[in-house]
């Protein structure tokens, strides 16, 4: 299984950073966007995606992984060949729309596969996951600038086809099976909307959620921000290449460490001074490549540091067949910060306003990883994946799960 999932990772990635890289210059550039459009196009992916990652991750504990991930890899090529099409508002919004549920499926799809591992295998399972991910990262933006030679047509038909083999690699996964609740049946069809209650009553959780929101905007303004920051498309490449080979470098360090709190509150914390490097480019002067650089570290390592965390604290507190809808409330309270920053920062872009963007970026960074506290696994969940059931309080030193 997990030998699938990283070439799921390395297919998916590949196509999806060949494109996302060189998106908002083409939309500038060739498309003739301003700024503002931009922004509002692809905060509405973001917030779209992340609304449907509650109801969508408890179709996912529902439907299966397998199928899902199928599901998930054929909407997201067909987006990517929209996106090559893009002559107005209108057909990127319709590729935004292809993205969101694409995504809203995948997400908790290749989570719920990850978290049916053995607890000892689970640690390496999700690094490789995230290593692959990030070694396609930082070939994809090079390898999109390669085919800009064929145009941005040819780059997302290339990317569609990974895509089409994401969802190949899903088909030869083993059939789904039904998840037995505790009680006993097989989960039935209002199983979707009990899913979604069992999450959002779950207060402790709701609350981690309401905290660690700003997570997905700290990662995902980076895509927008640093094309409109820098001039052409090499800087941004080299950014993008750094942040991704960092998050993947980090993960054999962080990988037994995940499930303790400070790798989150240190995620957030790099995220956020990432922004602070960012706002600075103006004046780096001869400096300025170096700068990037340090920017792309921090990105990278916040990067590096949160997936893990914010995985392992789903799954310690997610009871058995829950692992999608704890994943999608967690993605859906992040969508929410992350489509109303991003406006918020296209505009200030537009008003000339973007250092005040970049530092409000970073002072939120710090703010959530200064009042960050990931609750504990409940008694006597999580046995059904083969781990004990938690202690009373919360342990003060890492825990090597």
């Amino acid at each position: 299984m997990i030998a699938v999932v990283v070439c799921v990772q390395l297919s998916a990635a590949l196509g999806y950073w060949a494109v996302m890289s060189h998106l908002v210059a083409h939309l500038r550039d060739d498309v003739g966007l301003v700024a503002g459009t931009i922004a509002l196009v692809l905060g509405l992916r973001v917030a779209v995606q992340y609304a449907l990652f509650l109801p969508l991750g408890a179709l996912v504990d529902r439907l299966g992984a397998r199928r899902a991930g199928m599901l998930a890899g054929v909407l997201r090529a067909a987006a990517l060949l929209l996106l090559g099409a893009v002559g107005d508002v209108r057909v990127l919004f319709a590729a935004a729309l292809l993205l969101a549920v694409g995504g809203a499926l995948l997400h908790p799809a290749v989570q719920a596969l990850l978290a049916g591992l053995p607890p000892e295998r689970r640690p390496r399972g999700f690094a490789l996951n995230v290593v692959s991910g990030q070694v396609a990262a930082v070939a994809g933006p090079p390898a999109g600038l390669l085919l800009l030679g064929g145009g941005f047509a040819f780059v997302t038909a290339v990317a569609a086809a990974a895509w089409v083999v994401a969802a190949v690699l899903f088909a030869l996964l083993e059939r789904d099976r039904p998840v037995v609740r505790p009680g006993g049946g097989r989960a039935p069809a209002r199983s979707l909307v009990r899913g979604v209650a069992e999450v959002v009553g779950d207060r402790a959780f709701v609350r981690f959620c309401v905290v660690a929101a700003p997570t997905t905007l700290l990662a995902t303004q980076a895509v927008t921000v640093v094309p409109l920051s820098v001039a052409g498309s090499g800087p941004a490449t080299l950014f993008f290449c750094a942040s991704a080979a960092v998050t993947a470098g980090v993960q054999p360090f962080v990988a037994g460490r995940a499930g303790s709190p400070w790798v989150l509150r240190g995620g957030l914390f790099c995220a956020g001074a990432s922004y602070l490097f960012l706002a600075a480019l103006p004046v780096a002067g001869e400096c300025r490549t170096a700068v990037l650089v340090a920017a792309a570290a921090l990105t990278g390592l916040g990067t590096g540091l949160v997936d893990p965390g914010a995985f392992q604290t789903i799954v310690r507190r997610a009871p058995e067949g829950r692992v999608g809808s704890y994943n999608g409330l967690l993605r859906f309270m992040a969508g929410v910060v992350a489509f109303a920053g991003g406006l918020a920062v296209g505009e200030a872009f537009d008003a000339g306003a973007a250092t005040a963007a970049m530092g409000g970026l970073a002072a939120l960074g710090f703010l959530s990883a200064a009042v960050l506290r990931p609750p504990r696994a409940p008694q006597g969940e999580g046995i059904g994946r083969g781990e004990p059931a938690a202690p009373e309080a919360v342990p003060s030193s890492p825990e090597r799960r």
